[in-house]
């Protein structure tokens, strides 16, 4: 079976779609697994420097598809109960924040629900468009969070706020989103295609080492609980993004006063 998934190369930054816009990009068997797989390949290419995750159509993710006669109800599968027993549901945002340290985009460009809230937020930073709604609808169907919600959310937004916004089963809208910490920028719709790759290639424009080094002490910060072994992890990373090739040509290029030449090496 096809997966319900396009993935598209643009200099160094490629885009992961979920193209399943007839059922709103709801997470199915394929398409979640594929997600899964598709940013574990963009963390293996060395020519990939920026990762971006958006939707087709007009939602970003509605979530676990619960539609009748769907099998995918479950997050888990007979082949995989048995080795990993968090299915995908948790592998959404181990692959995102842990196996690939290269910057995810999040190109939040509609309804993202559930499971979808959960990939939204599992992203390093988010786009979202000033239409699209934000909700995590377990109350509503008598789940508990999933997906790295009582993770990311807590992250993004503070303890009580997180604890607010699932228990009453709320709704953000677009620009709201900016003042819940669960974006950084809002969008026109028409313009969010546009604004996405722009930003991606912005981003691509910095040494890949310096994102990776960077994006690797801020996840190790939330796994720290040591204060010295943090900031030890900082100075080995810096050691390492300062000894690099793109480290001494950033520098040369500052004190030359031109734009720097990276190499990824």
């Amino acid at each position: 079976m096809s997966v319900p998934l396009k993935v598209s190369d643009a200099g160094h930054v490629r885009t992961i779609t979920l193209d399943r816009a007839d059922k709103k990009n709801a997470l199915s068997q394929e398409l979640a697994w594929g997600i899964v797989q598709a940013v574990d390949a963009a963390a293996l290419d060395d020519n990939v420097w920026v990762v971006a995750i958006t939707g087709s159509g007009d939602a970003f993710c509605a979530g676990l598809d619960l539609s009748s006669g769907s099998e995918s109800y479950s997050p888990y599968s007979p082949q995989t109960t048995q080795l990993d027993d968090i299915g995908w549901v948790g592998q959404l945002l181990l692959s995102i924040r842990k196996r690939c340290d290269k910057p995810v985009v999040g190109g939040i460009n509609g309804v993202a629900v559930g499971a979808g809230l959960g990939l939204a937020m599992a992203t390093d930073v988010r786009l979202i468009a000033k239409s699209a709604r934000l909700m995590a609808g377990y109350t509503r169907i008598g789940g508990s969070p999933d997906a790295g919600l009582t993770v990311t959310l807590p992250q993004a937004m503070g303890y009580e706020r997180a604890m607010r916004f699932m228990m009453e089963n709320r709704t953000i809208i677009g620009e709201e989103a900016l003042t819940w910490g669960m974006a950084g920028e809002a969008v026109d719709d028409t313009q969010f295609a546009e604004r996405l790759a722009a930003y991606c290639q912005e981003l691509s424009a910095w040494s890949p080492i310096t994102l990776r080094l960077l994006k690797r002490g801020m996840v190790k910060s939330y796994e720290s609980n040591d204060m010295e072994q943090q900031l030890r992890y900082e100075v080995s990373n810096i050691r390492k993004a300062f000894g690099s090739e793109d480290g001494q040509e950033a520098r040369q290029a500052f004190l030359e006063k031109r734009k720097p030449v990276f190499q990824g090496r």
